[in-house]
């Protein structure tokens, strides 16, 4: 098992990793939060089936009533409407204040549950078992939760931090080779901004077989950035916002095809590519980065255009949460493994669209 304690003062707590994990996790909810009666699990329609049962009977045995509340599968459920069924379904089961909400699932549920969990009486305990790879090595760490608002992304949410996040890496052998590769974009992105190592290493793998052979200590090492940031920048206010890395453009490609066109990653992939390319050609970015980037993007089959006008994306950037006033902060590449904070005029951000 490897272990990555995430120092946060009174809200630290450890991510453990570990193939094999989840029938282990109700004996350490248990122990962790010995005051819980019940404990509510959030899943999705694709998880549930696979998973749930596992987890509640691990739950069950170690003395936890379990309530389980399914949501249907995929981004157009992270919504106002889902999250208050989710809110009175935790009522119905009849959680309290001293009891758990469990998200096992992707981002979806985990942005989801976690907003719900610091929603419910002000403030439940909430633990993370993220079972895609996006999950598992980035939105399952460091409390951001939230639920998309029909004017952008992410818009209605608060920083909440989980009291612990278990990572079974055994879980992700469900995942679709699209899926697996979604999760990779943002491991290549903590290459792009923090670890050339790392990038080389993703770039190395001769196969998703060869990937997933290691893919416990690809999961530690993003895992182990993002917690050094987070530490450091917990309300992203200033380092965190280098993990939001071709992320500005990439939300706007998923809203602007109503998240059923591209995923997360996908739109985080061509977000990376479109904007290193541009910082290439205004000199603030070594020349090839670009095309070191489009060549991993192109192994795993991850795209690195969207097919449409940035112009287009336009207004939807400018609901971005990263906006603030009349500036943008925008991440870019000194190089590969050191990225950069840029903050824009917005006049300025159709320059850097290209």
């Amino acid at each position: 098992m490897q272990v990555i304690h995430v120092d946060l003062g009174a809200h630290a707590y450890d991510i453990e990793i570990e193939a094999g994990l989840l029938p282990q996790i109700g004996a350490k909810v248990a122990k962790l939060l010995p005051k819980a009666k019940k404990a509510a699990i959030i899943s999705d329609t694709n998880v549930a089936p696979l998973y749930a049962a596992k987890l509640e009977a691990s739950l069950a045995a170690a003395g936890l009533g379990v309530v389980k509340v399914i949501i249907e599968a995929g981004e157009q459920s992270k919504n106002m409407t889902v999250l208050s069924s989710v809110l009175e379904q935790l009522a119905q089961g009849g959680l309290t204040r001293s009891d758990v909400v469990l998200t096992l699932g992707g981002g979806v549920v985990g942005d989801l549950g976690g907003f719900a969990a610091a929603s419910y009486m002000r403030g439940v305990a909430f633990v993370q078992v993220p079972t895609s790879l996006l999950a598992q090595i980035d939105s399952s760490v460091g409390g951001k939760v939230a639920v998309d608002l029909a004017a952008g992304k992410n818009l209605a949410g608060a920083f909440y931090q989980p009291k612990a996040v278990f990572i079974d890496t055994d879980l992700l052998a469900t995942l679709s080779t699209r899926f697996l590769h979604d999760g990779l974009a943002e491991a290549i992105k903590y290459g792009c901004i923090k670890d050339a190592a790392l990038f080389d290493k993703i770039a190395g793998f001769a196969n998703d077989a060869a990937l997933l052979a290691n893919i416990d200590d690809i999961v530690a090492i993003c895992c182990a950035i993002k917690a050094r940031i987070v530490e450091q920048d917990e309300f992203d206010t200033g380092l965190r916002m280098l993990l939001n890395f071709g992320h500005t453009l990439g939300h706007a490609v998923e809203q602007h095809f109503g998240y059923s066109g591209f995923t997360h990653g996908e739109g985080v992939a061509i977000g990376m590519y479109q904007l290193t390319k541009r910082t290439e050609e205004l000199g603030l970015t070594p020349t090839g980065s670009a095309e070191r980037i489009k060549s991993m993007l192109q192994k795993y089959n991850l795209p690195i255009d969207a097919g449409v006008a940035k112009s287009e994306l336009l207004d939807t950037m400018a609901r971005d949460k990263k906006k603030n006033g009349n500036s943008i902060t925008i991440i870019i590449l000194r190089a590969i493994g050191e990225g950069d904070l840029l903050k824009l005029n917005w006049q300025q951000v159709p320059e850097y669209l290209g």
